[in-house]
């Protein structure tokens, strides 16, 4: 028998094709999903493979090397190639944001763990809001230049694919991620050999292969199971995205962020920082401490308290339920070998750090708790979630007034040449230059102020034409291939019209997000679509998780409403929402519609996706539209308060919202000039554009992110880790003393001498054994008619004779407010964050 040789065993790829080495380069660059410049490329190679796929590497890998010969021997195609290429390659070489403002800072490497990451549907490894968020932090840090790496997993199945049935039921598909169509390589050490991170945990994978994907200046590491040296059972711990129990979700959390951590310092990475984008990436906090324990040889107290300073924690969980919890048993099971071997210490020492109360050998292990006692900031995604969260969290900080609890806020923002149509960009690259994502963009709102009326609607007719071309074709598709009649395929060919008011409403189907609530009086909603004179059109998608029947049942109630005569051809359900349909709803839209149920709602981004493209918006007041919302840019329901679920008030706010729409909306899309455009309109398109498009960019949150967070965490951290942790072991020793004094810490009397002027306090205190250097003493009042609170330091006057620990402190402040608004209160004064690292507080009763 004749075997082939090794060469042709295994070299599957046309290497041997002169040129496929520099397409390959760029096939497997994610920066493509955002520049747009090589899409020529894969289109003249196979259009209708591209336009299926939208994965370069798959084309690459599909096509005959006859077809691929001849392309890359027409000269024009090869120069194409090249240049690409080259400039590619110089762009990413090239002094960005980060190097010309911040070349000089201490920050090389921040390590963004994330659970899922939406780069593109070539890469399909998310879910929804969180990776979409994560995905376009990394396209913006690309941009910027700012040192991010990413870390994830690689799912076999990733999340679910969505087809409805004849029912109306949604039906869940989970197809096979093969790795080799992926546009991922395997990563490779010096010896050019496959690096795969040993665990050496009971119950756990024995190894883990890693691979990596480029995203411009950016790396993406991903982690997966699936060797075939493991256990059969550990091989699918990673098939799944959100898949499986709370075991398999543990699992999946301890390959993410211990061995995540782990591959970071094989590859020769040493992040100053890390950001957790939400708590499933809290146990890189316990590796990183172990790592650093192993090199110092401190103790874990010490480690952790140092390498604390360089941890960010971003939640975008706005309910308690959506926090992870385990259970101490399964947590012991897990974790207990690792804690008590690699970290030295007992299982309840970590399992306290995920509780409320240490003490409570019942309460579940939260790894969001995790998370915030391991960083040194902790933020949410809007200003209102930071004010949720600060709620949410409050049980971790007893005594303290709700506004103290530390977690602040970075409105999220999306990665805008990701979500732009090609007119969009054009017009936008007219108006402000083709780099302009790549640099601050505070100057960009000028430029957008005097675009004419007619190149703005333009954009709107443009945009809205291409998106229900794309529609139809997605519908006809959709129906093709679930075998429908040839007649309802021949309709999905003439759904919608192009000149029509165009609603859009594409998101998770859960029942906080409401989304029928546009169906309370399905009537008037009816009136509205056939309207004579001013017509409407809506498009719908979303998912429903597989095991939420009140989401799938949500679906249901449209797929019916859908059968109506009036909403046949003006209501169109797309199923199996995924990228591409996102980018061509938000791209085409007039008016995007989100209901949540305030604040449910952490930010929400599918909304900053119309701005770029001249979309407006129509939403409740929550996450990000909360902050947002001016007359003059949009719309808005609620009154800003929260009503929880209350059906009357569901009632009133889909009145509402019927209102908004007739009154509004219609009127303002349909009053045209002599020139058919529609001044009003459009007017609130330029203000929508200019103001928020630039401030609700992932450009603008990155760099928030790297001048409040990334490089004070590095230098906090870098300053603890000095002189092998010697300063942090002295903080940890300091916040044990703390801890174990504060007991004995006490008010005695207090004196008020009150004037016209103002009010003089004098304030005994008996210190007990702290350290008078290590306690802040303040005069407190809470904030009267919306203002801030008062807090006001007060000046340690003597020690008392006979006393060593009594010691009287005073303050003298206005008489604006009386002295009984002013409590004296006692909290730990370190070089950490307060009350984060140190929450011992007392008010003198």
């Amino acid at each position: 028998m004749h075997l082939p040789s090794s060469d042709a065993l295994y070299s599957f790829l046309p290497t041997d094709v002169d040129g496929f080495r520099s397409l390959a380069a760029l096939a497997l660059d994610m920066h493509w999903s955002w520049n747009h410049c090589t899409d020529r490329l894969w289109r003249g190679l196979d259009p209708a493979l591209w336009d299926r796929t939208h994965n370069p590497w798959i084309v690459l890998q599909t096509i005959s090397r006859e077809r691929l010969r001849e392309c890359l021997s027409d000269r024009g195609f090869r120069k194409e190639v090249d240049e690409l290429l080259r400039s590619n390659r110089a762009a990413m070489q090239a002094p960005a944001w980060f190097q010309r403002v911040h070349g000089n800072a201490r920050l090389t490497c921040v390590a963004f763990f994330s659970m899922e990451f939406m780069l593109g549907e070539a890469l399909p490894i998310y879910s929804g809001g969180l990776g979409n968020v994560a995905g376009d932090q990394l396209k913006a840090a690309s941009d910027l230049g700012v040192p991010v790496i990413g870390v994830g997993l690689l799912y076999q199945r990733g999340y679910f694919r969505q087809t409805i049935g004849p029912d109306g039921a949604q039906q869940a598909l989970y197809p096979y991620n093969d790795p080799g169509q992926l546009p991922i390589t395997p990563v490779r050490d010096a010896k050019g050999e496959w690096v795969h991170v040993r665990l050496g945990l009971a119950g756990l994978p024995e190894s883990l292969r890693a691979w990596q994907v480029q995203v411009g200046r950016v790396t993406l590491y991903l982690l997966d199971s699936n060797d075939a040296s493991n256990f059969p059972a550990h091989r699918g711990i990673t098939s799944e995205l959100y898949g499986g129990d709370a075991e398999l979700r543990l699992k999946q959390e301890v390959i993410l962020g211990i061995g995540g951590w782990r591959l970071l310092l094989a590859l020769g990475h040493a992040p100053e920082v890390c950001h957790l984008n939400e708590g499933h990436a809290a146990l890189a906090v316990l590796e990183r401490a172990r790592s650093f324990m192993q090199v110092t040889a401190r103790s874990f107290d010490a480690a952790f308290t140092t390498i604390r300073a360089g941890n960010l924690f971003t939640t975008h969980t706005a309910v308690a339920a959506g926090f992870d919890v385990f259970a101490p048993a399964l947590v012991e099971r897990t974790l207990g070998e690792y804690v008590t071997q690699s970290l030295g210490i007992p299982v309840r020492d970590v399992l306290a750090l995920g509780r409320v109360d240490p003490a409570n050998r019942d309460e579940p292990f939260n790894m969001a708790y995790l998370a915030m006692r391991g960083s040194g900031a902790v933020n949410g995604v809007s200003r209102l979630h930071a004010a949720v969260s600060r709620r949410l969290f409050r049980p971790l900080f007893p005594r303290w007034p709700e506004h103290e609890v530390p977690v602040g806020h970075v409105t999220n923002g999306v990665h805008v040449p990701a979500w732009d149509s090609p007119a969009a960009d054009a017009l936008w690259t007219g108006a402000c230059g083709k780099g302009r994502w790549r640099h601050p963009t505070e100057g960009l709102e000028q430029h957008i102020r005097i675009v004419d009326d007619a190149a703005l609607w333009q954009l709107r007719t443009s945009n809205r034409a291409m998106m229900i071309a794309y529609v139809r074709q997605r519908l006809v598709a959709e129906r093709t291939a679930g075998a429908a009649p040839a007649e309802a395929i021949k309709a999905a060919n003439q759904v919608c019209d192009t000149g029509t008011l165009t609603l859009g409403f594409a998101r998770r189907f859960a029942t906080y997000k409401r989304p029928n609530l546009l169906l309370h009086d399905a009537e008037r909603l009816l009136r509205l679509l056939d309207d004579p004179e001013r017509p409407m059109q809506l498009i719908i998608a979303g998912k429903a998780h597989p095991a939420d029947g009140a989401g799938q049942a949500l679906i249901g109630e449209w797929m019916r409403f859908l059968d109506r005569p009036g909403a046949r051809g003006r209501v169109v359900f797309l199923s199996d929402y995924d990228v591409a349909l996102a980018e061509h709803l938000v791209q085409g839209v007039d008016l995007w519609i989100n209901t949540p149920r305030r604040p449910w709602e952490a930010s929400g981004t599918s909304g900053m996706k119309v701005l770029v493209n001249g979309g407006l918006n129509l939403s409740e007041l929550d996450g990000w539209w909360a902050e947002a919302y001016r007359p003059e840019v949009g719309w808005a329901i609620g009154d800003g308060n929260e009503h929880g679920d209350d059906p009357a008030w569901d009632a009133i706010e889909a009145e509402q919202l019927y209102e908004i729409l007739e009154k509004q909306v219609a009127p303002e899309f349909y009053v045209r000039d002599q020139h058919g455009i529609p001044r009003a309109w459009v007017g609130r398109m330029r203000a929508s554009m200019a103001s928020l498009t630039p401030t609700y960019s992932a450009n603008r949150s990155v760099r928030e992110y790297t001048e409040r967070h990334y490089l004070p965490a590095a230098a906090a951290y870098l300053a603890r880790a000095a002189e092998s942790g010697a300063r942090g072991e002295e903080l940890a020793r300091r916040i044990r003393a703390i801890e174990e004094n504060w007991s004995a810490l006490r008010f005695d009397e207090m004196h008020v001498e009150s004037t016209a002027e103002g009010h003089a306090f004098h304030v005994r205190i008996d210190l007990g054994e702290l350290d008078p250097e290590h306690v802040r003493v303040e005069l407190y009042a809470d904030g009267a008619n919306g203002s801030e609170p008062i807090r006001w330091q007060m000046s340690r006057a003597e020690r008392h004779t006979g006393a060593d620990s009594t010691y009287t402190y005073t303050a003298r402040v206005t008489a604006t407010r009386p002295a009984s608004d002013y409590t004296p209160r006692i909290s730990p004064k370190l070089d950490a964050a307060v009350p984060l690292e140190a929450g011992r507080i007392l008010w003198q009763r």
